[in-house]
């Protein structure tokens, strides 16, 4: 009885071996059909993308945009339900609160998430809706929302931006040990420089003050897919939250200008400009001061062309 018991433990020692090589393997297929799957819907959209960035028609793509989108998240919608993904799209947030322990660190990360996915949101339940876009150099850029909000203790205009087809280069972040070098993760770069200068003009369409934001938007998230995956890929995302203008401007053009370079090195300077009359609530009361304003002198044609001399203008950065 005693010898046949070795072969009955080594029968059940090496079914459960192939079980669980068994499992395993499975759980890894269906991991790397999942990848594929996603990769094969995000490839699928950047070669239909490309025709919605370029579109030079403002009113023709924000026709299209939503239908475009449709497609896109129903194609999502058919692999999470193939793969019983997550439909909350939180993933990042549970592996946040298991790697994050500092309260500070744990709330800015969560900020950028919040703002990713209220976008992913807009986008996905064919609510967006971009109140100014504009297409240059292959890149499209959409002003997606419009509001007055206090910040700093005082109103301001938030503008929420959201570019589409900035260069961006995928590589292996790794470190090397005891001459074996070890992936540690993937890391994205996008390649995005932003300015923005906004032109103040009166009744009589002569410039009297401008504002130039230079650098990057606030929040800029220039790889979304961090912390949602399912997210439409190459886009970039912020907003420029500026102070209420002076009450006697009645046109405003501003003007964004966004370099990105290639990872072969051309460079490419897109510049978008939206010219509209003065909302009433992005302005000042009358006679209230614009504070922290300067004084410069610039050319006449600048200024007003009917005017053959220099003058001053107000700025502010």
């Amino acid at each position: 009885m005693n010898r046949y018991l070795g072969v009955f433990v080594a029968l059940i020692v090496f079914t459960a071996v192939v079980v669980t090589g068994t499992s395993r393997y499975k759980a890894s297929a269906l991991e790397a059909d999942r990848e594929l799957s996603l990769v094969r819907i995000q490839k699928d959209y950047l070669e239909r993308a490309g025709w919605i960035r370029s579109n030079p028609d403002e009113k023709g793509y924000k026709e299209e945009v939503n239908g475009f989108l449709r497609w896109y998240f129903r194609e999502i919608n058919e692999h999470l339900s193939r793969f019983h993904g997550n439909r909350k799209f939180d993933d990042y947030l549970t592996d946040l609160s298991k790697r994050v322990e500092n309260p500070k660190e744990f709330a800015e990360r969560k900020a950028h998430y919040d703002y990713t996915k209220k976008f992913f949101d807009e986008l996905r339940t064919g609510a967006y809706s971009p109140v100014f876009s504009a297409t240059d150099k292959g890149m499209r850029l959409d002003v997606a929302s419009v509001s007055v909000s206090t910040g700093q203790s005082k109103p301001q205009v938030k503008l929420g931006i959201a570019l589409w087809g900035a260069q961006r280069e995928l590589f292996d972040e790794s470190t090397a040990a005891n001459g074996i070098t070890a992936v540690i993760k993937k890391k994205m770069t996008t390649s995005a420089s932003f300015n923005v200068i906004w032109k103040l003009f009166d009744d009589k369409a002569k410039l009297i003050a401008e504002m130039t934001a230079q650098g990057d938007p606030t929040m800029k998230i220039d790889y979304p897919e961090r912390y949602i995956r399912e997210f439409p890929p190459q886009m970039v995302l912020g907003y420029y939250a500026m102070d209420l203008i002076p009450a006697e401007v009645a046109k405003i053009d501003i003007l964004f200008q966004v370099v990105s370079r290639s990872p072969t090195g051309g460079e490419a300077t897109a510049q978008f400009t939206w010219k509209m009359d003065a909302p009433g609530q992005w302005k000042l009361n009358p006679g209230e001061k614009w504070e922290n304003a300067e004084e410069s002198i610039r050319p006449a044609e600048d200024i007003d062309p009917r005017l053959g001399t220099k003058a001053s203008v107000s700025s502010r950065k």
